[in-house]
């Protein structure tokens, strides 16, 4: 292991959010994994509420996991020291190599930012010593100077790891000239002096007309082009993990069979719902506050949620509660997850302020079971069957809290145990699973349930297939040779 030459490694940042960050790094990590290298994701910050649970028993964020199957590796906590999870506008739940070590308001995360600098460092050091590159991607906009001070998600941990930066921008939100030039302009010089050059992505058109383009921005910056990226038109086949991904609602093919999905303003593991997205026979809305509850739903799905109580407090005043009683006198179906499981019950307490200030509310009163807020957070792989029809199912759990009274549990999980529950009638039930849905056997037994045309649309299969496509797509329009030439072994002696 001694003999192996050190890792290189490359850092992507953008000039704003949903630039194609995530995207260009998986893209990335699968074409250099199929040249026969080891490659390893990184992001030394992160900020979302779509998280996974990894082999080494935490979270990181879903983008990041996304990455290690890329590179055909299990996700690690270190591949995202520090994620933040948004609680409310100003605060969040801050997770630290994969473990919660509290919450912070955005002002006083800023104080801790240099003490965390060290386990982002650590985490990159043990990587480095399993790779041959390592991906790094930046966080938000590698232009926010007024958070440099502190910044260890871009310019300040390319700094500190001695990285070399490639910036993209997007042209398909506009302004994309404007953007690029603009970050040369307000960034520091010797954070401009760690980018190596810039790519343009999501184009759309013939590339000859913005030719003249990419050699302004080359003028204006000094920086080399090193990509003009099409849009990849199945990006929308691989999970997201901004809630800036929430897909809109397009209308489906006649026939097919609609699930409403609530959008409350944490909703957390919003992809739990894009196999069902995938499925010819569905049409998946997203209903989002000021929206009502489709009146011709056959399942409504109450999903995961940072903030519960928050979020089921915005739920009525939505008029949601109301619509559900409606569709339920209907015919139709309720599903919650996890935090909409919580929901569907008599009562939820917080009595230690986890999610927000200590308090206790009425449940939705759907489920005859109670929540009580509390204790460590169950971060774990599971399998199981559902208790009544004995349909297999894999997913993974990741909650604080325990909920008790179910008369009838859903869902039997192997080992021994039970989880979430079901309503007499069948048509109400939750759990704490997440993945039910990207199961292929379970997902078919809800569209079954709901009378929903299955197929044989393998999901994961499908990831697969996509991120092969993606990476050939980023091999065509750039020079993965000269970027790998760019690349170079950091050096952190220097922050030791």
């Amino acid at each position: 292991m001694k003999d192996r030459p050190a890792a290189r490694a490359l850092m992507i940042q953008g000039t704003g959010s949903d630039v194609g960050k995530s995207l260009l790094v998986a893209a990335l990590a699968r074409a250099y994994t199929r040249r026969g290298l080891k490659v390893r994701p990184f992001k030394p910050q992160n900020m979302s509420n779509n998280a996974a649970v990894t082999a080494d028993g935490g979270e990181i964020g879903r983008a990041q996991a996304l990455q290690a199957r890329a590179a055909g590796v299990a996700p690690s906590v270190h591949m995202n020291p520090v994620l933040l999870k948004p609680q409310s506008d100003v605060g969040a739940q801050v997770v630290v190599q994969g473990r919660v070590v509290g919450n912070a308001k955005a002002r006083e995360f800023q104080t801790m930012k240099p003490a965390l600098l060290g386990a982002v460092l650590q985490s990159f050091d043990k990587l480095a010593a399993e790779a041959d590159l390592l991906l790094v991607e930046g966080a938000g906009s590698a232009s926010e100077v007024n958070l440099r001070a502190a910044d260890i998600a871009n310019m300040g941990f390319a700094r500190a790891a001695n990285v070399p930066v490639v910036l993209v921008g997007d042209i398909d939100r506009g302004g994309v000239i404007a953007s690029l030039v603009g970050t040369k302009t307000v960034i520091d010089p010797a954070d401009a002096a760690m980018i190596v050059g810039f790519v343009v992505n999501r184009f759309r058109g013939d590339p000859a007309l913005f030719a003249d383009g990419m050699t302004l921005i080359e003028r204006h910056t000094g920086w080399q082009a090193l990509g003009l990226v099409p849009f990849f038109q199945d990006a929308h086949r691989l999970p997201a993990e901004d809630a800036l991904g929430l897909p809109n609602n397009l209308r489906a093919a006649d026939g097919a069979v609609r699930i409403a999905v609530l959008a409350y303003p944490r909703i957390a593991n919003f992809d739990d719902f894009d196999p069902l997205r995938q499925e010819s026979g569905t049409d998946v809305v997203f209903v989002r506050p000021g929206e009502a509850i489709p009146g011709d739903a056959a399942l409504v799905i109450l999903p995961g949620s940072k903030a519960t109580i928050a979020d089921l407090a915005a739920l009525r005043a939505a008029g949601w509660d109301i619509d559900l009683r409606a569709h339920l006198r209907r015919g139709g179906h309720v599903l919650g997850i996890c935090g909409g499981y919580q929901m569907l019950g008599r009562h939820i307490a917080d009595p230690e302020g986890i999610e927000g200030p200590p308090g206790s509310v009425d449940g939705l009163g759907l489920l005859d079971v109670e929540t009580v807020l509390g204790g460590d957070k169950v971060l774990v792989e599971v399998t199981g069957h559902t208790e009544a029809e004995s349909a297999p199912f894999k997913g993974y759990e990741m909650h604080i809290g325990r909920t008790t009274g179910a008369a009838r549990p859903l869902l039997a999980l192997d080992g021994g145990g039970r989880d979430g529950a079901v309503d007499v009638s069948g048509r109400i039930a939750g759990c704490y699973i997440h993945g039910l849905l990207a199961d292929d056997r379970q997902r078919r037994h809800w569209l079954h349930r709901i009378g929903a045309a299955s197929t044989d649309f393998d999901y994961d299969a499908g990831i697969e297939t996509t991120l092969d496509r993606l990476a050939e797509h980023i091999e065509q329009h750039m020079d993965l040779d000269r970027l790998y030439a760019l690349a170079r072994v950091p050096d952190l002696t220097s922050t030791r």
